[in-house]
């Protein structure tokens, strides 16, 4: 069997291939993040429970509503994006002329009453979310057995991740919507609904976190602290990527994933704690992260 500084070939190859599935989940999630923060300048610490919203929406909804995967992949995050408008438009807007750090707690604050509040009726045991029918089953591959789902996670959040890279920085709506949020006067004055435009970002990057719980509700217990617990390593990779780059967030959340994956290899006591070594080697060379802009 061929081996690579003693690890077998299959084993790596295995491990790269599963480090490249969750390194597009963190991609997929620091999008939303960086997308908030990259074009309204709110530091959205609520994304974590807005993901697990997401999660528990599609599993509340195939109980009591009998909403299979394929409608809650599109229903659960046009809802959430939904609450995600009324939450800007009647609180964050609020505090908008306030330093950031305002808005930071105020999202936090919201993390933890949704937390809690989904805590208190129905607990922090986890429920699981059926795997669907036409998504069971695998791929036999040379070096590893790949599981149909996680290739479709693995597509559905590359495919999301670009499109919506696509939209904000190769159309002219992306092009309304930065400019709109760097000068929002001059923008108003061609007769652009600045306001709107601003409820919408932040619409779009919560029902982001949303897809991603949707997406991630077969592959991991639904419970009320499955955002908090992720929310750490994301926000890790957004300033590794650069706070508000979107580029940036994808690059660096499928990196991260295939750096996870080897460490998981080579040195498995570390793999918890890598990216959070990586983010401090990062911001001793590079402060504004690797895509990031220097003030």
């Amino acid at each position: 069997m061929t081996m690579i500084l003693g690890i077998p070939l299959m084993v790596l190859f295995g491990q790269l291939m599963l480090g490249l599935i969750n390194g597009a989940f963190y991609a997929l999630l620091s999008l939303g993040l960086a997308v908030i923060f990259g074009l309204l300048r709110i530091i959205n610490f609520a994304h974590g429970a807005q993901y697990m919203l997401g999660a528990f929406a599609a599993l509340l909804g195939a109980q009591y509503l009998g909403l299979n995967y394929w409608t809650a992949l599109i229903v659960v995050p046009l809802v959430v994006g939904a609450l995600g408008i009324v939450v800007e438009r009647f609180l964050l807007r609020r505090i908008q002329h306030l330093d950031h750090l305002y808005g930071l707690l105020l999202t936090f604050g919201l993390a933890l009453i949704l937390e809690g509040t989904l805590v208190n009726l129905f607990g922090v045991s986890g429920s699981s979310y059926p795997i669907p029918e036409a998504l069971s089953g695998g791929f036999k591959l040379s070096f590893m057995f790949l599981p149909t789902y996680r290739a479709w996670v693995l597509v559905a959040a590359l495919v999301v991740c670009f499109g919506v890279w696509f939209l904000i920085e190769r159309t002219r709506l992306g092009a309304y919507l930065r400019a709109g949020t760097e000068n929002p006067e001059l923008v108003q004055a061609f007769g652009i609904n600045v306001p709107l435009m601003v409820s919408l970002t932040y619409g779009l990057g919560v029902a982001l976190a949303a897809f991603a719980g949707v997406l991630a509700a077969p592959l991991y217990p639904v419970s009320p602290t499955m955002g908090s617990s992720l929310l750490i390593v994301v926000f890790a990779v957004v300033v590794i990527g650069g706070m508000g780059s979107i580029l940036g967030a994808i690059l660096t959340g499928l990196a991260m994933g295939l750096i996870e994956g080897l460490t998981k290899v080579f040195y498995p006591e570390a793999a918890n704690t890598v990216i959070f070594v990586v983010m401090v080697m990062v911001l001793m060379l590079r402060p504004a992260g690797l895509f990031g802009k220097e003030a």
